[in-house]
C-alpha cells in the first residue's frame, strides 16, 4: 500500500481502536486514560482527514478496493474507499464535530458510571459514519448505514434503567427499520439490474436503463425512478423526513453530547449525503426529484411549527434539526446537491453548537431542561450566552454568518426550479424562515434574557411534548445532591452536578429538580465551553470562506452530476457576484425581513407582552392541542401499527396457536387417535373365531375391490 492508502485506512481505524480500547479495557484504563486515548485517536483521524483534504485539493483522488470480503457467483462484496471532494468534506465535518463532542463529554459525563462505555460508543459511532461516507460501493454503504443505526440505538438508550429511554431507542430502531427496508430493496434492485454494487460501474451504465421498467410485479414504474424512490425511503428514515420523522424528538432521551453528534452533523445527514452521492441516478428521474422535494418541504415547514410550542430546551433544537433537514432535502429535489451538502456542512457546526450550549445550560440549571424555569442566564453564563447567540443567528440565516449563505441559496434554487411541487416547496421554505427565527429566539430570550425564573415554581414537561412516552412506565426517582459551591478544585470554573445515582444532568427525571431557592447558575468548566467556542468560529465564517468554491466553483465537479435539463444552479452561478455582494443583495429580499420579523415577534411576545402567547394559546386551543400532540402521528402509529401488530399477534395466538395448532393439530389428533383406539379396543375380544371372521371379511373386501378395478 502507498502512504496515502495507509492514511485512508487510518481515518476510520483510529476511532475503531479507541472504541475497542474504551469498551474492552475501560475499567483497566480508568476514566482519565479512557478519554485521553479516545480523544487522541479521534484527533489523529481529524488530522489525517486534513492531510487527505490537502491531497484531494491538489487533484488526487482514489477509488479502490481495500479488502474483498466475499464472492458469490460473479458478484464480489468488497470493502473499498472512494476519496473525492465530497467524501473528504464529510470526513472533515464528522471528525471535527466528533472531536468537539469527545472533549465536551469529559465535563458533561464526568460523574456518570458509564463514562468509559459512553466514550466507546461515540468512538464506534465515528468509525461507522466514516465507513459510510468513504464507501465506494453499496455493500459498504449499507454496512455503515446499519452500524450508525445500531450505535444510535445504544446511545439513545444509554441510560437503560429509564423506561422512557428504552422506549425512545426502540422507537428509533423500529422506525429506521421501515426506511432501511426500502433502502435494502433499492440496493437489491441495483444488484439485480446492474450485476454489481460498485458506484463507478453503476453510474457508468445507468444511461442504458433510462427507459426500462422496474421488474416489480403489479406496478408499471420506471426502473430508475423505482431505484431512486426506494433508496430515498432509506434516507427518509435515517434523515428523519416526514412521515418517518417521529423517532428523532424522542431520541433526546439520550445524553446531550450524542444529540450533537448524531442529530446535528453525522447520522441524520447520512441520508442527505447518500442522495448527493447518488446524483447520477436521481438526475435521470424527475418523478423521484419531485417526490424528494415535496417530502422535504413538508418536513421543513410542519416540523418547524412544532418547535414553537416546545418547552424542553433540547426538543426545541431537535425540531429545528428536523426542519433544517427538510431544507437540505428540498435542495436535493431541486437538483442543487452542492447547496444541500453546503447546508449540511454549515448546519453541522451551528447545530452542534446549539446542542452543546443547551447541555451547558442544563448543567448550570442542575438538569432542569424546561425553558420556562430559566431566564436571565446571560450574566451568569457569558460564554454559553454569546456562543448560543452566534448559533441562533447562524440558524436563522443572519447575513454574513454561515447559515445565511447556505439557506439563502436553498431558497433561490427552489425558486428557480420548474419541477412539479416546486411552488409548494418555495412557499414552505420561505415561510419556514419566519417560523425558524420565531422559535429559535423564543428559546434564546426565555433562557438568557428577562426575569430570573429559576428557584421559583417549577414546570414539568408534559408527556406529549416534553418526554418520550413510555406506556405504563415511570422514570425512576432520584434525589439531587445539592451543590452550593459553584466551583470545583480540579477545574476552578464549575462542575457538572452529581447525583446520588452517579448520573449526569439529564440522566433521570427527578421529582425535585432545578436550582434550589437561593442558588445561582454559573458558567460550566472549560472542557464544556471550549468546544462551544471552537464550534462558534466556523458557525461565523465557514460559509463566507467556502461558498464560492463549493457552490459556484468547480469543487464538486467530479463528485456530483447535474443534468443540463436542471439549470437552477447554473442560473444562480450567473447571478452570484461574491460573498460580500450577497449580503447587501439579501437586505432587500423577503427572507431577510421574515427572519427579522420572527426575531422581533418573539422578543415582543416573550419579553414585553407574555400575556399575548397565553391568549393566543387559549384562543386557538385546538391548533395548540394538534401541535402539542405532534399532529397525532405517535398516537396513530401506536394505534394502527403497534396496536395492529398486537391485535394480529393476539389473533394468531388465540386462533392459530391455541385453536388450530393446539386444539386441532395436537390435541385434536390426540383425541381422534383416542376415539379410534376406543373403537378398535372393542374389536379385541380375545376369541379366535372373531379374528377368523374378520380375516374372511377382509379378504372378501379386497377381492371385491380388485374385481371392480379390473
Amino acid at each position: 500500500m502507498s502512504n496515502m492508502q495507509n492514511l485512508y485506512l487510518l481515518v476510520p481505524l483510529a476511532p475503531l481502536v479507541g472504541a475497542i480500547a474504551a469498551g474492552l479495557f475501560g475499567k483497566v484504563l480508568g476514566r482519565t486514560w479512557t478519554h485521553r486515548i479516545t480523544i487522541s485517536l479521534v484527533a489523529v483521524s481529524f488530522l489525517a482527514s486534513l492531510a487527505i483534504f490537502q491531497d484531494v485539493l491538489a487533484g488526487h483522488q482514489y477509488n479502490g478496493t481495500v479488502y474483498k470480503w466475499m464472492t458469490s457467483g460473479d458478484t464480489s462484496f468488497e470493502v473499498g474507499f472512494l476519496i473525492d471532494r465530497l467524501s473528504v468534506m464529510m470526513m472533515l465535518v464528522v471528525t471535527f464535530v466528533s472531536l468537539m463532542v469527545h472533549i465536551y463529554t469529559i465535563g458533561y459525563m464526568q460523574e456518570d458510571p458509564g463514562y468509559q462505555r459512553f466514550f466507546s460508543y461515540i468512538s464506534l459511532f465515528t468509525f461507522s459514519m466514516l465507513m459510510l461516507v468513504m464507501a465506494n460501493n453499496f455493500m459498504q454503504l449499507f454496512f455503515g448505514w446499519e452500524a450508525v443505526g445500531l450505535v444510535s440505538y445504544l446511545l439513545i438508550g444509554f441510560w437503560y434503567t429509564r423506561p422512557t429511554a428504552i422506549y425512545a431507542n426502540l422507537k428509533a430502531f423500529l422506525v429506521n427499520r421501515v426506511g432501511d427496508f426500502g433502502f435494502l430493496l433499492g440496493i437489491g434492485l441495483v444488484l439485480m439490474v446492474f450485476g454489481t454494487l460498485d458506484y463507478a460501474s453503476v453510474f457508468a451504465n445507468v444511461h442504458r436503463y433510462v427507459n426500462d421498467m422496474a421488474p416489480i410485479p403489479g406496478v408499471s414504474w420506471n426502473l430508475i425512478t423505482a431505484i431512486c424512490i426506494l433508496l430515498f425511503i432509506g434516507a427518509m428514515g435515517k434523515s428523519a423526513q416526514f412521515p418517518l420523522h417521529v423517532w428523532l424528538p424522542d431520541s433526546m432521551e439520550g445524553p446531550t453530547p450524542i444529540s450533537a453528534l448524531i442529530h446535528a452533523a453525522t447520522m441524520v445527514t447520512a441520508g442527505i449525503f447518500m442522495v448527493a452521492r447518488m446524483s447520477p441516478l436521481f438526475e435521470l428521474s424527475e418523478t423521484a426529484l419531485s417526490f424528494v422535494m415535496v417530502i422535504g418541504a413538508i418536513t421543513a415547514l410542519f416540523m418547524g411549527f412544532l418547535g414553537i410550542i416546545q418547552n424542553d430546551i433540547k426538543r426545541v433544537v431537535a425540531y429545528s434539526t428536523l426542519s433544517q433537514l427538510g431544507y437540505m432535502t428540498v435542495a436535493l429535489g431541486a437538483s442543487a446537491y452542492s447547496v444541500a451538502v453546503f447546508h449540511l456542512m454549515t448546519h453541522a457546526f451551528f447545530k452542534a453548537l446549539l446542542f452543546l450550549a443547551a447541555g451547558s445550560v442544563i448543567i448550570a440549571m442542575h438538569h432542569d431542561q424546561d425553558i420556562r424555569n430559566m431566564g436571565g442566564l446571560r450574566k451568569y453564563m457569558p460564554i454559553t450566552w454569546i456562543t448560543s447567540l452566534i448559533g441562533s443567528l447562524a440558524l436563522i440565516g443572519t447575513p454574513g454568518l454561515s447559515g445565511f449563505y447556505s439557506k439563502e441559496n436553498i431558497i433561490e434554487a427552489v425558486r428557480l426550479s420548474h419541477l412539479p411541487g416546486s411552488g409548494f416547496a418555495y412557499f414552505a421554505v420561505v415561510a419556514g424562515v419566519f417560523v425558524t427565527a420565531f422559535y429559535s429566539f423564543r428559546m434564546y430570550f426565555l433562557v438568557f434574557h428577562g426575569e430570573e425564573r429559576f428557584g421559583k415554581e417549577v414546570h414539568h414537561p408534559s408527556t406529549s411534548s416534553g418526554q418520550a412516552h413510555a406506556p405504563a412506565a415511570h422514570a425512576p426517582v432520584a434525589h439531587v445532591v445539592a451543590h452550593t459551591d459553584a466551583h470545583h478544585p480540579s477545574t476552578g470554573s464549575g462542575q457538572a452536578i452529581a447525583h446520588d445515582d452517579g448520573h449526569s444532568p439529564d440522566a433521570v427525571h427527578e421529582e425535585h429538580h432545578g436550582l434550589a431557592p437561593g442558588q445561582k447558575p454559573h458558567e460550566t468548566p472549560w472542557v464544556v465551553w471550549l468546544p462551544l467556542v471552537l464550534l462558534a468560529i466556523p458557525s461565523v465564517c465557514i460559509g463566507f470562506i467556502t461558498i464560492e468554491p463549493m457552490l459556484f466553483g468547480d469543487y464538486f465537479k467530479d463528485a456530483i452530476y447535474i443534468s443540463h435539463a436542471h439549470h437552477a444552479l447554473a442560473e444562480m452561478r450567473e447571478e452570484f457576484h461574491g460573498a460580500f455582494a450577497m449580503i447587501f443583495d439579501d437586505l432587500t429580499e423577503l427572507p431577510f425581513w421574515l427572519a427579522l420579523a420572527g426575531v422581533a415577534s418573539s422578543w415582543f411576545f416573550y419579553m414585553k407582552r407574555p400575556d399575548i402567547p397565553a391568549a393566543i394559546k387559549q384562543r386557538f386551543e385546538g391548533v395548540y392541542t394538534l401541535l402539542d400532540n405532534k399532529y397525532y402521528f405517535d398516537r396513530f402509529n401506536d394505534w394502527f401499527f403497534a396496536g395492529g401488530a398486537r391485535g394480529a399477534s393476539r389473533f394468531l395466538w388465540k386462533f392459530g396457536d391455541v385453536n388450530l395448532i393446539d386444539g386441532v393439530m395436537v390435541n385434536g389428533t390426540a383425541r381422534l387417535v383416542g376415539r379410534l383406539s376406543g373403537v378398535l379396543r372393542n374389536m379385541q375380544s380375545g376369541y379366535i373365531y372373531h379374528y377368523a371372521f374378520s380375516m374372511i371379511i377382509g379378504v372378501f373386501v379386497l377381492l371385491t375391490i380388485r374385481t371392480w378395478f379390473e
